[in-house]
């Protein structure tokens, strides 16, 4: 028995942590999915789990996005199968050390899987919602994108990167019905921590991947633009997203700022 009503929902970073807790989460909601991952035991057992348990249709692509012919398998995959009305842009990594620890090569393939590969999925999924006018991507980015004083800088750059296009795609695509949720976390219990030789014991706050999930739910269902699911006053966002917006008028300028001229 699989769902004939819902939209088929697309999950990337799958097998395990945040996507394998969204895998749940909408296959209890009574979505059909494909779930991507480089993990093919994880995500077969995941699969099967979901399938038994949920009862709905779950289709997997191993995938590592940072190759571009299996992100090329991705995207063929969202392009062409119309029931795919939801995006879940999930996969992410973080490096281990700092700035002047990390080679090139790592933080190339670092940028490539938090930011290319998310933005090439979105591009490739927006035309077709927007066509329907209906849709949804949901867009897995961090609280260290706008907090550089946690450390991870190229780990939060990507993540600001991620922030910034879901702001930017909400203006474009809102408009046409399609909706762009960022899911902003803090530290959450996942393996990410391991991957990049941190212990995750060691952070003095660290949240549940299902308390995180179903808060980002929780704002997916208000079709909240910004969802941060640790942040519990949420009238601290609205000032700083207020004040930001309160200084684009006045970037608009012919003429420097007087503290920058002589005399």
């Amino acid at each position: 028995m699989t769902s004939v009503t819902k939209p088929t929902v697309l999950i990337t970073g799958a097998s395990s942590g945040i996507g394998a807790v969204y895998a749940d989460r909408f296959a209890r909601r009574g979505h059909d999915l494909v779930l991507v991952a480089r993990d093919t035991a994880r995500l077969d057992a995941l699969a099967e789990r979901l399938r038994r348990e949920a009862k709905v249709g779950v289709d997997t692509i191993r995938a590592d996005l940072t190759d571009p012919a299996d992100l090329a398998s991705v995207e063929a995959r969202l392009r062409e199968d119309e029931r795919i009305g939801v995006l879940v842009n999930n996969a992410g990594a973080a490096l281990k050390g700092n700035f002047l620890d990390q080679s090139l090569e790592d933080i190339s393939a670092l940028i490539a899987l938090n930011a290319t590969a998310l933005t090439r999925l979105a591009r490739v999924a927006a035309p077709r919602f927007a066509a329907t006018g209906t849709g949804a991507i949901i867009n897995v980015a961090s609280v260290v994108g706008f907090a550089p004083e946690i450390g991870l800088t190229v780990y939060g750059a990507t993540k600001a990167f991620v922030l910034f296009l879901s702001q930017g795609l909400h203006l474009e695509l809102g408009p046409r019905g399609v909706y762009v949720q960022a899911v902003l976390p803090s530290a959450t219990r996942t393996e990410i921590w391991e991957r990049s030789g941190r212990d995750v014991d060691a952070l003095p706050a660290v949240m549940d991947t299902g308390e995180l999930v179903d808060a980002a739910l929780a704002g997916y269902d208000r079709r909240e633009t910004v969802t941060i699911p640790p942040l519990h006053d949420a009238d601290q966002w609205e000032a700083y997203d207020a004040a930001r917006r309160a200084m684009v008028p006045n970037v608009m300028q012919v003429h420097a700022a007087s503290r920058y001229r002589n005399g």
